[in-house]
């Protein structure tokens, strides 16, 4: 099995676990204790670990930046509607998330984003399924 974590530093878990299952996610009990929680973003493929600061720091030596002021990655997930794109968003805010910028719509594709209420970025995207096979100027193409 592939699978993909990535590890993200928390300073309130409860409050990120009730982030994240707002925009549409679950959390995996099994692998879920006080310094981390499992969130399930596709099963079996993707998940997110969210990690009390303290707790994330016993994987690195390196200081942990700030990401609400320093991001040093962003996270996208692609969804099958605009609208699903549009909901997670919107979910996020509500659950006291933030939108730091407008929507991109390129047409064949469209992408929003959302800052967890630590400042991990996380996108959400939608792109045309001939795009997504073909590239953009098959979307194109298709257009004229």
């Amino acid at each position: 099995m592939t699978a993909m974590f990535v590890n993200l530093p928390v300073t309130d878990l409860e409050r990120a676990k009730a982030f994240y299952t707002a925009i549409g996610f679950s959390i995996n009990p099994a692998f879920t204790d006080h310094n981390a929680a499992c969130v399930v973003v596709e099963p079996d493929h993707s998940y997110f670990m969210l990690l009390v600061r303290d707790f994330f720091q016993t994987f690195t030596k390196l200081p942990i930046g700030d990401p609400a002021i320093s991001p040093s990655v962003a996270t996208a997930i692609f969804l099958d509607t605009r609208e699903e794109v549009d909901k997670s968003i919107g979910d996020g805010i509500v659950a006291g998330g933030l939108e730091p910028q407008p929507a991109s719509d390129y047409g064949f594709m469209y992408q929003r984003t959302v800052t967890d209420p630590d400042g991990n970025i996380i996108e959400f995207g939608w792109m045309d399924p001939v795009a997504a096979a073909q590239g953009p100027q098959a979307y194109a193409d298709q257009q004229a």
